[in-house]
């Protein structure tokens, strides 16, 4: 029998906003690099990549633009992960890039949060999901306010947020003002998939993570939640309407937003 829910948590990134994933893969094919080339070293990393640790807000935002450069930079080790990466898919391996690649980490990071735009199907649904009053909505984000605002800020930021899209903040108070609790990764120095961070957002508002639906995009992040006793919904890109559905399915809310009616 499952649980009585009484709280939905929400990913920001991939999930209520476009996916910095697109922007990775637009810089890939700019420059010439097989797509998830740069995904997959990022992840590679593991806890302790400037990605992960910019997330935890261990790193101010210049600091993160030189390690991150340096690491994405590393062709050789690139090549290699890619190449595993296709033996493990069974796919031909497409021409690596060659002696040399230089990331420009400040450019990349900035493709991959310019024109972030807020998903209509997943803000209408939170939106809905307020008016019944019955479950706290909790944005559960790997993020960065705390650089931008925290210890590690740079008196001299204002310029170079207006660059990257972040005249509002990394998050828009439209976006925070849709949530019981906004927890930023940079803030509290923990991140998706790493459990404590879960287990943080649950001990914070009384709930066991039995009485939790997370959504995100990440296979990862929903594996940890469900390891912990989370119900999960994975919001693949472009796809967030048949999330949306499964989720109206096991709240026995209808959510959806009304289709256009078309005028012929």
């Amino acid at each position: 029998m499952k649980s009585q829910l009484r709280a939905v948590f929400f990913d920001i990134g991939g999930v209520v906003i476009t996916s910095p994933l697109l922007g990775v893969a637009k810089y890939e094919k700019e420059h010439g690099l097989p797509p998830a080339w740069i995904n997959l070293l990022i992840v590679s990393y593991g806890d302790n990549g400037a990605w992960q640790r910019f997330e935890r807000g261990e790193l101010g935002l210049f600091a993160f633009y030189d390690v991150f450069s340096e690491e994405l930079s590393d062709v050789v080790r690139g090549n290699g992960i890619y190449v595993e990466y296709c033996r493990k898919k069974g796919i031909e391996c497409p021409v690596l890039p060659g002696s040399e690649v230089r990331i420009n980490g400040r450019e990349l990071f900035a493709q991959m949060m310019r024109n972030a735009t807020p998903d209509p199907i997943i803000t209408h649904a939170i939106q809905t999901l307020r008016l019944t009053r019955k479950y706290k909505l909790i944005a559960l984000t790997n993020n960065f306010s705390g650089v931008v605002t925290g210890p590690n800020a740079s008196p001299s930021i204002a310029a170079e947020l207006k660059y990257i899209g972040w005249e509002n903040g990394p998050a828009s108070e439209d976006i925070v003002g849709l949530f019981d609790d906004f927890v930023d990764s940079s803030v509290v120095g923990m991140r998706k998939p790493e459990k404590r961070f879960f287990i943080h957002a649950c001990e914070k508002h009384g709930l066991d993570p039995t009485e939790v639906i997370f959504l995100d995009d990440l296979v990862v992040n929903l594996r940890a939640a469900e390891e912990l006793g989370m119900e999960t919904i994975r919001v693949p890109i472009g796809n967030s309407r048949q999330a949306v559905e499964k989720l109206g399915q096991r709240l026995g809310v209808d959510l959806t937003l009304p289709q256009p009616i078309s005028k012929l």
